[in-house]
């Protein structure tokens, strides 16, 4: 990938840049705190069951699988500016709501449902539009270092959001840190507003509509009908099922079962976190070593084994079973969305990348409230040790898709859909990385997804 070494590089001669840069990081550890906030105000303030921990995860996932094809079309057709500002304001009034109603004696865990299914709404329009609209204010050239400061600053924010949403939510009350989130969407929406660009009018006036199910439909056929899209996509899915099913119940089981106070839960989720950091970094590099098919299966076969370790957690020194697994897993899957990501973008035809996203974010976050769904009740059914040993297990057996693919037996991911596989530099197989940040304002820890 090809760097501005010069001090500052794009966020000192890029204003817009840096104005998006900066609302998008706040918004990030807003994010972050609210992860662990948001289960902490079930579990302490509302004495929630299990199942209604892994209701409240479900509901900010649920909108991914009901709209998030329509809106992939829609962002298309709209000014994505625009969708970002309503987005950001909407998600900035419906997290205040939460102290508002706390001070008012109206907090119920159905208000809070309601809140997790609108953020989580609002957070399918902003992310769509968010990863259309960054082509658009970048030169192609300054695009990979734009993506990297993204990519770098967003992982630390939210490893700094994890670790500060159990400090501050021990410190002055888990409603109390909602405010943290609901002041970081403030940010956001001040920096969007303050971006001078605009998008041509030409642009979106003159899209050629076709019925919103027919660019579906394109969208979904391209995916089912390509082995390599639709192999990663399948285990994009099944892993995001295993997933979100032990993180929907991990704050639960780290403070009921282990039995951790808030502060130290919120500070070993984030540096579990760290993961995702060291997999970023170590995703080129081992890419170029043993090329990027095998790669991928070190990354998310591989590293997903010791996830088997978590459900072992104790009081103690056995908060690093969990520590250990969740570093693992956690690099493991950024590693593995950094080659995704590349390997999409230098294969699929340009006009379609947006219906490759939208149709791929909605196979494979449409698992995510099932997950959550599947932990919460087996927590209630089975117990939250027996539901983590069940869930966590998933997450290396979704890796066996991979395994029983055809990028068992290659060494590269092919770089154009009608060439095959070839080798990939280290400068071609990552100067195509683009962040698509996931964006979940309510999730229980960080939505290591699948990309």
């Amino acid at each position: 990938m090809t760097q501005d070494l010069r001090g500052g590089g794009l966020l000192r001669r890029h204003r817009d840049f840096r104005l998006l840069w900066c609302g998008e990081t706040a918004g990030r550890f807003g994010a972050s705190v609210t992860g662990v906030a948001m289960p902490l105000v079930a579990v302490s303030t509302l004495h929630a069951s299990t199942l209604e921990v892994g209701l409240l995860t479900a509901c900010a996932w649920l909108p991914w699988l009901v709209i998030g094809l329509p809106v992939g079309v829609w962002v298309d057709r709209l000014r994505r500016r625009p969708i970002m500002l309503a987005s950001a304001a909407a998600s900035l009034l419906l997290f205040a709501s939460v102290p508002v109603a706390t001070w008012l004696g109206a907090l119920n865990m159905g208000l809070l449902l309601v809140v997790a299914l609108l953020t989580g709404s609002a957070g399918v329009f902003f992310q769509t539009a968010y990863s259309a609209y960054l082509p658009s204010l970048l030169d192609p050239a300054d695009q990979p270092e734009g993506n990297a400061k993204l990519q770098g600053s967003a992982s630390a924010a939210q490893i700094v959001g994890l670790g500060s949403g159990g400090v501050i939510a021990q410190l002055a009350g888990a409603v109390n840190a909602m405010l943290a989130n609901a002041a970081t969407f403030l940010v956001s929406l001040l920096c969007l507003a303050a971006i001078r660009h605009r998008e041509p009018r030409g642009r979106v006036t003159g899209h050629q509509r076709q019925p919103l199910l027919s660019e579906v439909g394109t969208g979904l056929r391209l995916v089912a009908g390509d082995r390599w899209l639709r192999t990663l996509t399948l285990f994009g899915a099944a892993s995001n099922l295993a997933l979100m099913g032990y993180q929907s119940i991990l704050v639960v089981f780290l403070v009921r079962t282990v039995g951790l106070n808030p502060g130290t839960v919120g500070a070993l989720i984030a540096t579990a976190s760290a993961g995702g950091v060291v997999g970023a970094f170590a995703a080129r590099r081992v890419a170029a070593r043993v090329g990027t098919a095998r790669a991928t299966l070190l990354f998310e076969l591989g590293l997903a084994l010791p996830a088997l370790l978590i459900p072992l957690a104790s009081s103690g020194a056995g908060t690093l079973l969990y520590v250990t697994g969740g570093f693992s897993v956690s690099a493991g899957v950024v590693a593995g969305n950094v080659i995704k990501a590349s390997f999409q973008q230098s294969y699929c035809p340009p006009d379609l990348l947006g219906r490759l996203a939208a149709s791929t974010a909605f196979l494979n976050y449409g698992t995510i409230p099932l997950g959550a769904l599947l932990g919460g009740a087996l927590g209630t059914l089975l117990g939250l040790r027996e539901s983590m040993w069940i869930t966590t297990a998933g997450v290396p057996l979704a890796g066996l898709i991979l395994l029983l693919s055809p990028l068992r037996t290659t060494r590269d991911l092919p770089l154009t859909k009608t060439g095959s596989p070839t080798t990939v530099s280290p400068e071609e197989s990552m100067t195509a990385v683009s962040l698509e940040p996931t964006r979940s304002s309510t999730s229980s820890s960080l939505p290591w997804s699948g990309s």
